[in-house]
């Protein structure tokens, strides 16, 4: 029997140091999206004077800056960030992950570079806390500022109308990955224990769930400003958060979508720790 391994299959030496950014960042994504489930769960039944609008992604990174060292605390986080940011852009530029050059690859890409740059923002949200200048608005304009940019267009309200349905779209495909079981495609799940695997599982696919949710309200608020060409009422985690509050059983509906977003978080250990990385570059 002739077992000879061909020369395209023997496994190259992987860059080191693109692991370690994938690896890095997750943990810290993982960290964030724990807290930010964490303080909305708090926000929904008034725990601790916490508020919905305090509960975002950034809201995140004023409370870790308040804690004891904060400021280192909250610079590890935010070197975190930096590393999963670089990370998704060598994902779409080098195509570590050979999706390819047909269309379906490059939307693919499209979305790994978009990803880089929402967490590159965070950082930077973050390192402009550690330097004293910003956090007052605990992030709400981003995306206020995107829908006021896009209203003072030509044809604004449609641009911004195109914006908040891909946000929509986004949403759904959080729920098909859930579903489908695509976001366990790469992780490889018997590293887990095996009393711990159907667990953390599960969490995956209850935090994207919770994720798809957040995206759904966050692409109708943008829609809502595309509508009433306001773009004071865009918003960002944080005014979802507050949006779903204001509905009838609010603080329950709140409080299911925060626990769900801290098994977003906890899953993000778990791929952190299990994923299978495409490190060619």
């Amino acid at each position: 029997m002739d077992i000879s391994i061909s020369p395209s299959r023997i496994p190259t030496p992987r860059p080191e140091w693109v692991l370690r950014f994938a690896r890095i960042g997750l943990i810290a994504k993982g960290i964030v999206y724990c807290l930010v489930g964490a303080l909305a769960f708090m926000a929904a039944f008034e725990l601790g004077g916490q508020t919905a609008q305090g509960a975002g992604k950034t809201g995140v990174f004023q409370f870790i800056l308040e804690q004891p060292y904060g400021k280192v605390l909250l610079a590890i986080v935010a070197a975190g960030m930096l590393c999963y940011t670089l990370w998704r852009l060598i994902q779409a530029i080098r195509d570590t992950e050979e999706k390819g050059t047909d269309a379906k690859g490059i939307g693919k890409r499209i979305g790994y570079a978009f990803s880089g740059a929402v967490y590159g923002a965070l950082a930077f949200t973050a390192a402009q806390l550690l330097l004293g200048n910003g956090g007052g608005d605990n992030g709400s304009d981003s995306r206020q500022t995107l829908a006021r940019e896009l209203l003072s267009q030509p044809f604004g309200q449609w641009l911004l109308g195109a914006v908040a349905v891909g946000t929509m779209v986004m949403g759904i495909y959080q729920f098909y990955r859930a579903y489908s079981g695509k976001y366990m495609s790469k992780v490889q799940a018997e590293q887990l224990k095996p009393e711990l695997r159907t667990s953390l599982v599960r969490a995956g696919m209850v935090g994207y769930i919770a994720r798809g949710f957040v995206w759904l309200i966050i692409g109708f608020l943008l829609l809502r400003a595309a509508i009433n060409s306001n773009s004071s009422e865009a918003g960002s985690s944080s005014q979802a958060f507050q949006f779903l509050e204001e509905a009838s059983y609010g603080s329950y509906l709140l409080g299911i979508l925060a626990l769900g977003l801290i098994c977003y978080g906890v899953f993000m250990f778990v791929r952190a720790k299990c994923e299978v990385i495409s490190t060619k570059v």
